[in-house]
């Protein structure tokens, strides 16, 4: 995808998230993120999205906490929400492709990462705050969910901080079914050190998950059920990664 295509996604994501949440109320529980109700989705998101943009707008080039003053009288809550992701979407657009900033995942540019980044960020709470007011989440390009799968497979769970491991050796393949066959195909390999990934690699798996770009997305995100997929193979691979690969 085009990083105009991503920050299209944000400026869409954004504002149905906002509505959602609206429509819900903010003292509504999200079930997909326990302990958390409504007004604390949309703070966090808020600060997000302001943490993000420093770095678009700014230039910021070292890590930062994600921190921002969040209004205390809950009626300006999803105003200052709104406007947040206004600026964010704006310094996207008007960024030049040489941005040089901080950026933590393997990107062809700063502004790349970042409209790729807060894309998927959003999407995922903007599934939070429709599964709050009650509805399925929102229809979703099945090329961008399929990247958002890229995205967990090969930036997140290759870092060392991901909990995936595995003491025997193990190997897992991840495929759409609505997609490009060969391209959106992924072997995670597992073991003691940081699971190594390969998109579109040969050869057997000991378990193969499928499902559509969207069901993987929100499954892997812990937004939809294993259920709905497809597993073949040895199910305790599956397993392992349900018990280790949670990420909010």
């Amino acid at each position: 995808m085009e990083t105009a295509e991503f920050i299209e996604a944000l400026r869409r994501d954004g504002a149905l998230l906002a509505d959602a949440a609206e429509a819900a109320g903010l003292d509504t529980e999200v079930p997909s993120c326990p302990g958390w109700r409504v007004r604390e989705l949309v703070r966090h998101q808020g600060a997000v999205h302001r943490w993000a943009t420093r770095y678009v707008a700014e230039g910021r080039r070292q890590p930062e906490p994600i921190e921002a003053e969040v209004p205390t009288d809950e009626a300006a809550l999803l105003p200052w929400f709104r406007e947040g992701h206004e600026r964010l979407v704006a310094a996207l657009d008007a960024a030049p492709d040489d941005l040089e900033c901080w950026y933590f995942l393997k990107a062809s540019s700063p502004r790349a990462f970042w409209a790729r980044r807060q894309a998927h960020e959003t999407a995922i709470h903007r599934v939070d705050a429709e599964l709050a007011l009650g509805r399925d989440p929102s229809p979703m390009d099945p090329g961008f969910a399929a990247d958002g799968v890229d995205e967990l497979l090969a930036g997140f769970h290759i870092r060392p901080r991901s909990r995936v491991r595995s003491e025997t050796p193990r190997t897992l393949r991840v495929r759409t079914t609505d997609t490009d066959a060969e391209r959106d195909d992924w072997l995670a390999r597992m073991s003691a050190d940081p699971l190594v990934v390969e998109r579109a690699a040969p050869g057997a798996a000991d378990c193969t998950v499928s499902g559509t770009a969207e069901e993987l997305y929100l499954t892997l995100w812990n937004r939809g059920a294993y259920e709905k997929l497809q597993v073949t193979g040895d199910a305790s691979v599956i397993d392992l990664w349900r018990r280790t690969a949670a990420i909010g």
